[in-house]
Parts: structure tokens; sequence; C-alpha cells
């Protein structure tokens, strides 16, 4: 394989903790268990290199104790940081609630990895043969989303670009949105992101329509969409919409990570866009039968499972698959 991903995002420390459900308003639930664990553009970038892709950092991570710790979990997946810590911030932080449908809710505090500036940039490289991931987190911080898009527009015309617009879009201003999606090689959103991008649809007439208005760049786009698995357009037109897996999900934190992750990983090796989205598809099937995040399954798991899953006869092929 050659070149890298070169992810431009935000790394956190998530605090899990697992219920029953959420509380009601002005009550309190004590949690069944509770985990400190990396988060945010981390989950994407273990999926990714866990099958096989050499990932580096380009983001800031902080100076205080929760960057520390999310130093060391890159380290312990071989994730390199391009960019020296920032001197005056700490990394921020998630609170996850996994309640027992496996479903999560956040409330999340930004730190450094939300101050981003074209001189703090200025070591990450990116050379040929290299991917580049940013997602809307980071365009949605005011502190990093002008030298972050301006930085997406200098790349070079060959570097494919990746970018997943994530719950938070409707913070991102429209004007900084629609510069990034027109510099867009692939675009992953789930059904919810990409009506807000493109107008309500259908999810074939949202990728048709995301593509000829909104990514006219792009080589495809890639619409997550629950059960139903993704549904993948290309810039030739041709469509599918790749079905999922029936897996018995514990948690889902992570699973769209993990679809892109894996995704990227598939494209970048060669494998053909159909391929590598079913690819993306037991990826996130595997992650959610796992507690955290950074669940990702190794590309040896992916392959055992999707042979079990053609041994099965398709009798898998419904899924609980990314949210």
């Amino acid at each position: 394989m050659s070149g890298r991903l070169v992810h431009i995002g935000s790394a956190v420390v998530d605090y899990v903790y697992r219920i029953d459900a959420l509380p009601a308003p002005g009550m309190e639930k004590t949690a069944s268990s509770y985990a400190q664990v990396a988060g945010g553009g981390f989950n994407m970038m273990v999926a990714a290199t866990r099958t096989g892709m050499k990932v580096v950092f380009g983001g800031q991570l902080g100076s205080g104790p929760n960057g520390d710790f999310l130093r060391a979990a890159f380290a312990a997946e071989g994730i390199e940081t391009l960019t020296p810590p920032s001197p005056v911030m700490d990394s921020g932080n998630c609170v996850a609630m996994i309640s027992g449908d496996a479903e999560r809710t956040f409330v999340s505090w930004p730190g450094a990895e939300s101050v981003l500036s074209l001189e703090m940039m200025a070591p990450v490289s990116v050379t040929q043969g290299d991917w580049v991931f940013a997602s809307g987190y980071t365009l949605s911080y005011p502190g990093s989303r002008d030298a972050l898009t301006d930085w997406i527009e200098a790349l070079p015309e060959q570097t494919p670009f990746v970018f997943d617009p994530t719950p938070v879009i409707s913070d991102i201003p429209r004007p900084v949105l629609s510069r990034v999606l027109a510099r867009t090689t692939w675009l992953s959103c789930n059904t919810t992101e990409a009506a807000d991008i493109a107008g309500p649809g259908d999810v074939e007439v949202l990728a048709a329509r995301l593509l000829a208005e909104h990514c006219p760049k792009a080589d495809g786009v890639v619409i997550r969409a629950g059960a139903k698995g993704c549904h993948v357009r290309l810039a030739d037109g041709s469509a599918r919409t790749i079905p999922g897996f029936k897996v018995a999900a514990v948690d889902t934190n992570g699973a769209g990570d993990t679809h892109i992750g894996a995704f990227v990983s598939a494209l970048s090796r060669g494998v053909r866009p159909f391929e590598a989205a079913r690819h993306a598809n037991a990826a996130a099937a595997l992650s959610v039968t796992r507690h955290g995040g950074s669940s990702a399954p190794t590309d040896a798991e992916i392959q055992t499972f999707l042979s079990h899953a053609a041994a099965s006869g398709g009798r898998n092929q419904e899924a609980h698959l990314t949210a």
C-alpha cells in the first residue's frame, strides 16, 4: 500500500457512562460502568490503521492530562502526531452516555483541538499517494474553521480528500461548508446530514443531488442509512445500496467512524468502491458488537466475518449498522 491517511481533525477524551436509560430532567441515574477512552477522530484513525493503512494526525492535542492520555493512545496504535501540543490548552473531552438499547448521547467540551492556525499546521505535509480526512467538528469551531478551510483548498489537486460533516453540520457556516464540499473527493454522511446539505428526498435522490449540486469534483458519495447499510453513488452515475449485516449491537458509539476509516483504507489499497463499502459495512457491524468507540476490527477479522456471511447464503444481509 502506498500513501498515508493524514487526519486533520479533532481527538478528545471520552468519559463513557453506561446507563439503562437517559434520566428525566432534574433526575439522576447511577451508571452500571464507566470508562475513560480516546475518542473523537481517534475512532476513525483506529479503523484505518487496524485495516492496514498508515495514519498520521495533523490536528492539535493539548498539553495537559487529556493531551497526555491521547498521545499514549495514539502511540499504542502506531499513529504519529505531526504537530506540537498546544502550549496553553489541554485537549477537550466528551461525556458519552450509552443507554440499554445501545444508543448514545453526548455532551462535549472543546479544547486544543478546536484551535488551528496555518502556522500550527506548517509541519503537516502531504505527499504523493496520501489521503486527507477532515470532519465537521473541526469546521464547527470558530477558532479552527478558517485555517482548515484554507488548508484544504490548497491541497494538491491529485490528493484525495474525504469529508464527514458529522451531526454538528448545522454549526458550520454555509459558505465554509460549500467551500469544503467543493474540494471533496469522497463524502461520507448519514441520511440526516445528507438532507441537511441537499434538502428533502429519498437516499437515491439525495446522493444524486449531492454530487450534482454540492460536490462537483467528487468521485462519489456514501450515505450511511442505518438498517439499510449504505448507499453509494459514483460520479459516473452508477449507484448501489450495499446491504448491512444483522448483529446483536451492544454499543453503536464510533460505528460511523469505523465505517469511514475502513472504507478509506480499502479504497487506498485499490478495492473498488462498492466492494469497499461492503468491507466498511462489515467493519461497522463488528464494531457495534463491542464496547467502546475505538472498537474497530482488523482486516483479518473483517475478512473472516465476510466469509461467514457468504457461507450463510446471505441470511445476514439485513442490518443494524451505522448512525
